[in-house]
């Protein structure tokens, strides 16, 4: 079973600091005195001391802001976090497992040109891998004309044969999708991987922008960012949309999410998520099975249910039909939905699309399908069942990030500048063993963004993961889960190994010179959008 939370190793060289620290000149604090610039894309500043115009009203407020009074807001975040029971869990630690979820109080701004293109991006994506899933468990077509090889899909463990000819309601088989972003050094966007299972965050994303907007609130208002706060409504109506043709009740499905329980790592976020849709929350044990459709057990007796969404793997979901000694999942359920009386979000067999070598397929698969080239690129990818991708990674494995195709999380990969030699000649021995199971990236140097930490702003490494609802149509709420590396030399973005995460502001506008004034009297500027922003803090 895959780690829920589909987080993952940050990928990057380690920096090698090519200026000075940021200045802090004629000022009273000096909070940026040792935030480091290096090669990689820096989100706030264009130079050091030059602040990227939307960023310059956030960097005037930090700068005038002392280090205790910054050290007491992100203490009042904290408590915010633990208050509410914002946790996750570590599989395996002995000293407890449950943590609050890490935060950083400093937001990541992006602008709404560079949104405007990411959201093209990710709806060209999830539209072309959903005709790609319906295809191969079809007609193949994408297979016979050879774009695709069929071996790398028939040995594709996520692959599942019983999904054969199976239809789905709509044809849409990936209805909740994270796909992971990375700014390179030229300030472009390019996908990592996507994550088409049972992706994971969700929840962090908007239980940041709530404390946030509790801790910064004149300064959220007025920059004009766009809210998110509506990805629980967004998420039950793609849900509901998404009810089997039979069902009793078109206008009102009943929707469930099936957790596996709460020892899984994202439990919180399940619960969360329940509680915002209005929906309950079921374990396997809670479902039954009785001629082919799925009730859930009530005090008020049996109730039918016609949409599950479920984050429970593929292999725990049915005993009878996957993995028999699974006690997490409904006996029966997939005979229920293959005879189309209850939905399953996402489908079954969704995997074999987020198989890190097929991903490296996926601009070709946009160009299949859709007749376009891939708004937003992928990362450079070996497969190592190609004999010169192969030959030249083995001949670089000190500079090459290898990964397991079917792991997530960090795990079964190398990364060669910060590897011993042992770990180098292992990972050699297990590629020659086993190519199709791995590919290789080069490793990247990931864009760094401002955080707090212990009272003075220091860059750390980030990605974002935005999240895609695709029912009656696509949907993208305009943000995301800005990971962080949060310890000073941290490569990892994975909360279990330190990492933690930041509020995503979109801007309704893209700021140009000029839209600053002065708010309340203080002596530091503030942007001011030139639309309304009335509902900004909605």
């Amino acid at each position: 079973m895959q780690p829920p939370h589909g987080e993952q190793l940050a990928l990057l060289r380690k920096p090698a600091m090519t200026s000075s620290a940021i200045p802090a000149r004629n000022l009273a604090y000096s909070s940026f005195v040792n935030y480091q610039l290096d090669k990689a894309y820096d989100e706030m500043f264009e130079a050091p001391g030059v602040p990227r115009p939307q960023y310059r009203a956030l960097h005037q407020t930090l700068l005038g802001l002392p280090p205790e009074e910054l050290r007491k807001s992100q203490q009042a975040a904290d408590l915010s976090f633990l208050h509410e029971g914002i946790t996750f869990t570590v599989y395996g630690n002995k000293e407890g497992t449950e943590r609050i979820f890490p935060n950083d109080l400093v937001p990541r701004i992006i602008l709404a040109r560079e949104w405007a293109q990411i959201e093209k991006g990710l709806t060209q994506r999830i539209t072309a891998l959903n005709l790609f899933l319906k295809d191969i468990y079809h007609d193949g077509k994408i297979l016979n004309d050879g774009i695709v090889p069929r071996e790398l899909i028939y040995s594709c463990r996520h692959f599942r044969r019983e999904m054969r000819g199976l239809s789905v309601p709509r044809d849409i088989y990936v209805n909740i999708c994270g796909t992971d972003l990375v700014r390179l050094p030229d300030g472009s966007f390019a996908v990592l991987e996507d994550n088409l299972r049972v992706p994971s965050g969700v929840s962090y994303m908007l239980a940041n922008r709530k404390v946030l907007k509790r801790v910064f609130p004149t300064m959220f208002q007025d920059y004009g960012v766009w809210p998110i706060d509506h990805y629980p409504q967004a998420l039950l109506a793609t849900l509901r949309s998404m009810a089997p043709a039979n069902c009793p009740l078109r206008a009102d499905p009943t929707v469930a999410l099936l957790t596996p329980g709460v020892g899984n790592s994202a439990y919180f976020e399940h619960t969360f998520l329940a509680q915002q849709m209005g929906i309950e929350l079921v374990e396997g044990r809670d479902l039954l099975v009785h001629n082919n459709v799925v009730y859930m057990r009530t005090t008020s007796g049996l109730r039918r249910v016609d949409v599950i969404y479920r984050r429970v793997d593929d292999d725990f979901v049915d005993p009878l039909c996957f993995r028999r000694d699974s006690i997490l999942g409904v006996p029966g359920l997939f005979n229920a939905y293959r005879a189309g009386n209850v939905t399953l979000a996402n489908a079954i067999g969704t995997g074999v699309a987020d198989d890190k070598a097929v991903y490296a397929y996926v601009p070709e698969i946009i160009r299949y399908y859709l007749d376009q080239d891939p708004i937003i690129p992928n990362v450079q990818t070996f497969l190592m069942t190609n004999d010169k991708h192969r030959k030249h990674v083995l001949e670089h494995l000190d500079t090459m990030v290898v990964k397991a195709v079917g792991e997530s999380g960090g795990y079964g990969m190398l990364i060669g500048p910060h590897s011993s030699v042992l770990q180098r000649e292992a990972f050699r021995a297990r590629i020659q063993a086993d190519p199709r199971n791995y590919i290789a990236q080069p490793t990247l140097s990931l864009s760094s963004a401002p955080c707090l930490i212990d009272g003075e702003v220091e860059s750390r490494h980030i990605d974002l993961r935005p999240y895609i609802l695709f029912g009656e149509k696509v949907t993208l709420v305009p943000g995301g889960l800005t990971r962080v590396a949060l310890p000073k030399g941290s490569l990892v973005v994975n909360s279990s190994q330190g990492g933690g995460s930041k509020d995503t502001w979109v801007l309704r506008e893209t700021p140009t010179k000029g839209d600053f004034r002065v708010v309340n009297g203080a002596n530091f500027e503030t942007f001011v959008a030139p639309s309304d922003t009335a509902d900004a803090a909605v």
